[in-house]
């Protein structure tokens, strides 16, 4: 059995190689083969030609003819398809060697697009997708050793004082502290990479209905003993809420942006929690009265070990908003923030209703 698949119309293609042209181009060779071979066969005829003699004219001059339209047609080919198809496979090789400044040119001077022009354009919008690919695994693999490196220095550090004799079992207890403190930083750390690398080739989720009010609520509760610690005062809307999703996935982003909330908030600060059905939509929002979030830092503020605030480098490692904006992806929902600094952030989720 054979599927066959309608392409869809590029409305950027605004030109098309003109039928009336290659017509005119294709009567007048032809016209001008005609009218030559039949002058030449009447001056023939008039002279009482040797038929032999006649007939190697005839193919001589079909063969200059058919030398010409060659010619011809081998130009229309060159500049059409030809050159343009070399300039895309040089510039190929070079973004193949790594080098991603390279662009193919134009091969048109009337700034209209035909299939040759759309092609070029989306090949130089690929270059520059890999180059923004390849700048994100530098600055990637840049970041995780860092962050995988601190805790290490700090684990051989203590682990080599430790190993004094005269070391105090006081001492002792607090550098033992320390190196599970920052040997949970790297276990914690190894596993939110893991979990992106997991979600960023995951595209099946694992969907069933559930109550979306009641796991918010088991979140929040899971955190209670944080919310008193730090004085945080909760104020918590929820509609009754069903849902059809991936419950495990959306529970990691309520522990992301409920965490983040409780990380940014000061003492005696206030957390909210609406939930809401609002015209065939479910939104979810998280709001604090921490500190905010920065203009510049709002830009970047799902990018990969991004922390605006440096005050909390030490508890954290930038990686959780990247997992919840990941997961949002894959269930086809949409996440907003909006901050002001030094008075605080709110996050809403937008997901459709089933």
């Amino acid at each position: 059995m054979k599927v066959q698949y309608e392409e869809e119309k590029d409305n950027r293609i605004n030109s098309k190689r003109s039928f009336v042209k290659e017509y005119l181009i294709v009567f007048a060779v032809v016209l001008w083969c005609c009218s030559g071979s039949v002058l030449i066969f009447n001056k023939q005829m008039q002279e009482n030609a040797n038929p032999w003699f006649m007939a190697l004219i005839g193919s001589s001059y079909v063969l200059f003819i058919g030398v010409v339209v060659y010619i011809g047609i081998r130009i229309l080919i060159r500049t059409s398809f030809t050159k343009p198809m070399h300039e895309i496979r040089k510039v190929a090789r070079k973004v193949a060697e790594g080098d991603f400044t390279v662009r193919v040119n134009s091969q048109r001077t009337d700034d209209k697009k035909d299939d040759v022009e759309i092609l070029i354009d989306d090949f130089n919008k690929m270059i520059e997708e890999l180059a923004t690919i390849e700048t994100l695994k530098g600055d990637f693999i840049a970041n995780i050793s860092h962050e995988i490196k601190t805790p290490l220095a700090v684990i051989q550090s203590y682990a080599a004082a430790m190993q004094k004799i005269s070391l105090p079992m006081d001492k002792r207890m607090e550098y033992t502290d320390t190196i599970l403190e920052a040997s949970k930083k790297l276990s914690t750390l190894v596993t939110t990479v893991l979990k992106l690398n997991k979600l960023d080739i995951q595209e099946i989720i694992q969907k069933h209905s559930y109550s979306l009010d009641e796991q918010l609520r088991c979140s929040i509760l899971a955190l209670e003993e944080v919310f008193e610690k730090k004085d945080i005062m909760l104020d918590v809307q929820l509609d009754e809420v069903m849902i059809t999703t991936d419950e495990n996935l959306m529970e990691m982003v309520w522990n992301n942006l409920l965490t983040n909330a409780i990380k940014f908030t000061k003492s005696k600060g206030i957390v909210t929690i609406r939930l809401k059905k609002e015209n065939g939509e479910i939104i979810v929002s998280i709001s604090d009265t921490g500190c905010g979030i920065s203009a510049k830092s709002i830009e970047h503020v799902f990018d990969r070990f991004y922390q605006g605030d440096t005050s909390h480098f030490a508890i954290g490692n930038g990686l959780g908003l990247s997992l919840v904006k990941r997961v949002i992806e894959l269930v086809e929902g949409e996440i907003k923030v909006t901050s002001e600094y030094g008075i605080g952030t709110e996050f809403t989720i937008i997901l459709k209703e089933n």
